[in-house]
């Protein structure tokens, strides 16, 4: 299944935030303890060496994947026509069948936070509670059966 370019503002000022910090700060700090690990001489025991190397393959390669995912990503800003209805960015309690109640907010997958019941668009609970209402009954298939939830609020952070 594809990854949708979904993200809220706050999540690409979130990756924006990352790509710059590793780009100005990050890097330079490494690529000069890697300098200062390569003038002392033999590096294949310098530990310092090593890393530092290492450290700056990691920092490149997530570069890389920062610069080309921002560029493709497309933010999706509050937009008051949404109220009443589960979109993109919304935050939504949920009753199941025994009586339990949770709440989620749908995000794009690149901000997807299970500790802060964030959820991705591209989860099948997501997908089920695009456009549905207060007091809608949503059925949603997971690897153990179909579950059905109740939408009992929806809001937006604007």
């Amino acid at each position: 299944m594809a990854k949708s370019n979904y993200i809220t503002r706050q999540g690409w000022n979130e990756l924006d935030q990352e790509l710059k910090f590793l780009w100005k700060e990050e890097r330079p700090k490494v690529t000069q303890a890697v300098s200062d690990a390569a003038a002392l001489g033999d590096r294949s025991e310098n530990a310092e060496y090593i890393y530092g190397k290492r450290r700056l393959r990691e920092i490149d390669r997530r570069v890389r994947f920062l610069t080309k995912r921002l560029e493709v990503l497309q933010i999706v800003d509050y937009n008051p026509k949404q109220e009443g209805k589960v979109f993109f960015g919304a935050w939504v309690e949920l009753e199941n069948e025994d009586g339990e109640i949770k709440q989620y907010r749908i995000v794009g997958c690149d901000e997807f936070a299970p500790e802060k019941n964030w959820i991705s668009i591209d989860s099948p609970v997501a997908r089920a509670l695009i456009g549905k209402t207060l007091d809608d009954e949503v059925r949603v298939e997971t690897p153990s059966g179909f579950i059905t939830l109740y939408v009992n609020k929806i809001w937006y952070e604007k």
